[in-house]
């Protein structure tokens, strides 16, 4: 069965200024490789070899400090500034919240205080204001008592008279009133005697009421009093009877000016204050100071690490002291001595063994060209030979051909180890370049009866790319797939977008399992060692294979699930050095893929936009109705 080959026309977005040949690096108008980011994670391979007895220094590093920067001119800037700050610096974030519970300790202790001495002073001058008040009422209860008026009323007004005045000058209230208690008009009864300053509307009914009841027992109420400048005040006012001769009781109440006692409170709480805020600033203080002595040895431990990942194996960590940290320090430069060791052992070790490869490799060269041109030679008259002398000539040249592969497969590893792998770019079709290796593999694949398919709606404008490589590449996953389909269609995908060129190899053989998948680029390994290949093969296709991907700055992925068939897709970028936005093919097939291999043939994609294909649509048509199913 002939491999049949589908292609697509290029896509309408394909418009020959989108599809313009990609610039050089070096050529006018290429984007600087700074300005580039590749979306490829490449692996970073260091070789130092030391000669022995060199001595190296450490290189001891500079604290690793925080930065950010806000701006102070737009607030909406502090909270992100903070945030990350928060997130980076873990001085600033120990202090802060040394800080907030600091502060949250203090402001609780400070209320507790203030209230506490607020309603101790408060309860002290209520005491001393009853204290005076009852010894004011029992010197003027015994001027009342010793007076003789003998029903005379201008005698009780003016004993009335004076013993206000002798509680004015026998308290430390001059805010004093003297009320009569009984409602009964008395023709002897004196008027009620009020000092100036005191507003009888300062008190309640509800006290007056208590004073009336009760003869003998004090009642105090706080009140708001008004001073000289008509400014309210805090007070206390103080209620009693006395009992006047011939005319029954009188209430005697006296008014007290709290305003000091305020003064005192309001001077007591803002001390407390002050100090509480000194306490905080001072505590953030120490705790900054603090932490920096602590702080400083991680943030070195930390750059001292990222170098060191970074492959600068000679920093080291500064020692100071013999404290924890300074063991710290010790045990942590112990570890990269051991590890600058290792690697360097690993890095001489790695440079012989490259060496050696090569050497070998450029050494078999000779004798392999001798050996090659005999078995060729064998081969070709191995219709003279008889039948096992034939077959022994026959598997000499399959052999040595086999040799003389892996021996390049060798050499190619080896200038990869060496880092001294050169590309040659040139502008080039990848869908073309898949329809070249395509034709090239028929034979094959119609061997193994496959029937290969191409799928390019995208791909036809050139790119830059070593395309010896990338055929290199096409030609290893193509291969791989006809060997590992079981007889299968295989579908050969080519794509593109705005940033990559993709092609994808998709077969519905044997499949995978998810650990032979994380392996399948390892050098040597195969999924079945035991598992006859019928084209050769040196296991080391695939390692090359990525590692062309990568220098090209692009990608090779694989799907594959056991029974169902593998998918593998190398993307490269438009422009060399360039960032590939979104890749053009997905490995993961997608849901027609899916219902198509469990019909067990790949249906034929008709071809849109393309004369030539329009003109050959009734033939193509014919030709793949005759191809469906038969490839299972």
């Amino acid at each position: 069965m002939a491999p049949s080959r589908k292609a697509a026309s290029p896509r309408p977005s394909e418009s020959p200024r989108g599809a313009s040949p990609a610039r050089r690096p070096g050529s006018p108008g290429a984007p600087s490789p700074r300005t580039a980011t590749a979306t490829v994670s490449t692996a970073v391979s260091m070789s130092t070899s030391t000669p022995t007895g060199t001595v190296t220094t450490a290189t001891v590093p500079t604290a690793t400090r925080t930065f950010v920067s806000f701006n102070w001119r737009h607030p909406s800037t502090w909270v992100e500034g903070t945030s990350r700050l928060w997130r980076r610096s873990l001085r600033f974030r120990t202090v802060l919240v040394t800080l907030a519970l600091t502060a949250l300790a203090i402001l609780i202790a400070c209320v507790w205080m203030a209230l506490a001495i607020q309603n101790d002073l408060f309860q002290s001058r209520r005491d001393e204001v009853l204290d005076d008040s009852r010894r004011a009422a029992v010197s003027a209860q015994a001027t009342l008592d010793s007076a003789e008026v003998q029903g005379d009323r201008v005698r009780l007004q003016n004993l009335l008279r004076g013993v206000g005045g002798d509680i004015a000058r026998q308290s430390s209230s001059d805010r004093i009133a003297v009320l009569r208690a009984e409602s009964e008009p008395l023709s002897i009864a004196p008027q009620d005697f009020t000092s100036q300053g005191f507003d009888e509307d300062i008190l309640s009914e509800g006290l007056r009421e208590r004073v009336r009841a009760q003869q003998g027992s004090q009642w105090w109420q706080s009140v708001s009093l008004e001073d000289a400048s008509g400014r309210s005040v805090p007070g206390i006012v103080v209620g009693q009877q006395l009992l006047v001769p011939e005319v029954g009781a009188y209430e005697l109440y006296l008014a007290y000016d709290l305003s000091a006692a305020s003064q005192t409170l309001g001077f007591v709480q803002s001390t407390l204050w002050l100090v509480g805020i000194t306490l905080v600033l001072l505590i953030g203080g120490i705790s900054w100071f603090v932490l920096r002595s602590v702080a400083t040895p991680i943030a070195e431990a930390a750059e001292t690490s990222e170098r060191l990942a970074a492959g600068e194996l000679q920093v080291r960590l500064p020692i100071r002291g013999e404290d924890e940290l300074a063991t710290l320090g010790r045990s942590f430069n112990a570890m990269a001595d051991s590890i600058q060791a290792q690697i360097l052992e690993l890095a001489d070790l790695s440079l012989v063994q490259q060496r050696f490869v090569s050497d070998v490799s450029h050494e078999l060269r000779t004798p392999l060209t001798t050996i090659r041109l005999a078995a060729d030679i064998l081969n070709d008259r191995r219709e003279s030979f008889d039948p096992s002398a034939a077959r022994a000539a026959e598997l000499l040249h399959a052999q040595v051909q086999r040799f003389e592969t892996m021996l390049g497969d060798l050499l190619e590893i080896s200038r990869y180890d060496a880092g001294s792998v050169q590309l040659e770019w040139e502008a080039t079709s990848l869908a073309h370049l898949a329809e070249d290796i395509i034709a090239e593999m028929e034979q094959l694949a119609e061997q193994h009866g496959s029937d290969v398919r191409l799928v390019a709606p995208g791909g036809y404008s050139p790119v830059d790319m070593d395309a010896r490589r990338v055929r290199r590449i096409v030609r290893n996953l193509l291969g791989n797939a006809i060997e590992h389909g079981e007889g299968r269609p295989i579908v050969v995908s080519v794509d593109s977008n705005s940033t990559a060129v993709a092609i994808g190899v998709r077969d519905f053989g044997l499949g995978m399992s998810p650990a032979d998948a994380e392996r399948v680029f390892d050098r040597f390994w195969r999924a079945d060692p035991s598992r006859k290949r019928s084209i050769g093969g040196t296991g080391l296709g695939l390692s090359i294979a990525l590692g062309d991907a990568r220098l090209h700055g692009g990608t090779l992925t694989v799907w594959s699930v056991a029974g169902r068939g593998s998918h593998f897709v190398l993307t490269l970028p438009r422009v060399p050095g360039g960032v590939i936005e979104a890749p053009p093919l997905r490995a993961e097939p997608d849901a027609d893929a899916d219902a198509l291999e469990a019909l067990g043939f790949t249906q034929p994609i008709g071809v849109v936009g393309r004369p030539d294909a329009e003109a050959s649509g009734s033939s193509d048509e014919s030709s793949d109705a005759g191809r469906l199913g038969g490839a299972s």
